[in-house]
């Protein structure tokens, strides 16, 4: 568990940035994560699965209402989205949007590397996104034009970077579950992936872009996510020097699909998948 210390305090990032949203989303993606913790020790909760099959439990909904209540409190203006209780509109143009456990099945599975995301976006666009792990204490935040930030071992708050591998043959890949693929009818794209890539591993959902943005894997691809997903790893990962993009290229979150990447490897994986193999 990771707790926000007298010590531990986000950088300065100059004047004309919306500090105090960036420090809610923080304090508030590492409440919620925290509030997790007790049911993933515990093993205290029922999993129900939802009309996608996708499952649910009472940490995650207890978790994304303590955001809501919060950020309705601190910024009653704001619309905020939510994986488990959808839309809440507003009058300003900015936008919360939350996944209170990404990584559910690692969750109820006891597997450590599920997430808390926050993201605030200004006109549809993320400009401040957190990835918080709370099982294993760890975090990475940014804000447009500010830069990306963890904290370190000794819980200082330091620059996170993306890695420098520039070819495909000596990358880590990472993915959240390999099926995924044959839904988007890439399957054989995952096939070639994994053939070329260096290493291949479902080290995924929040985690996975974590890892692109601090430099310990390379490139992460979803073939299918949620704006919710994927809102908060937007920031993080181009303001730690990477590119974010869907299959297409295009710097969106709505689009079902999503490329995390250090740069130096997004091009070329952007046009594997605009020209996907029928077979390998």
């Amino acid at each position: 568990m990771f707790k926000l210390s007298p010590q531990w305090s986000i950088p300065q990032l100059g004047t004309g940035v919306d500090e105090g949203r960036l420090l809610l989303a923080v304090e508030l993606a590492i409440a919620a994560g925290n509030s997790t913790l007790r049911h993933f020790h515990e093993r205290d909760f029922e999993v129900q699965k939802k009309a996608d099959r996708s499952p649910v439990t009472i940490a995650d909904k207890e978790a994304e209402r303590l955001i809501r209540d919060r950020v309705s409190a601190e910024f009653s203006c704001d619309a905020i989205l939510g994986e488990e209780f959808g839309e809440q509109s507003g009058t300003s143009e900015f936008e919360w949007i939350i996944d209170p456990i990404d990584g559910t099945k690692s969750f109820i599975c006891g597997v450590p590397l599920y997430s808390t995301l926050v993201a605030v976006c200004f006109e549809k666009r993320p400009f401040i996104g957190i990835i918080y792990l709370p099982a294993l204490g760890q975090i990475a935040f940014a804000m447009q034009g500010c830069g990306a930030w963890k904290n370190n071992s000794q819980g200082a708050c330091v620059p996170t970077r993306v890695s420098q591998v520039s070819k495909l043959a000596e990358c880590a890949l990472v993915t959240t579950q390999i099926d995924s693929f044959g839904k988007r009818n890439a399957a054989p794209t995952f096939l070639e992936l994994d053939r070329t890539c260096y290493i291949s591993r479902t080290w995924g959902d929040g985690y996975g872009y974590y890892a692109v943005a601090t430099g310990q894997a390379d490139l992460m691809i979803d073939p299918i996510v949620n704006a919710w997903d994927v809102a908060a790893v937007m920031p993080v990962v181009i303001e730690a020097g990477g590119q974010f993009s869907d299959w297409e290229g295009q710097q969106k979150i709505d689009s079902g699909h999503a490329v995390g990447s250090n740069g130096l490897l997004h091009s070329a994986v952007i046009d594997l998948l605009k020209n996907r193999p029928t077979s390998v």
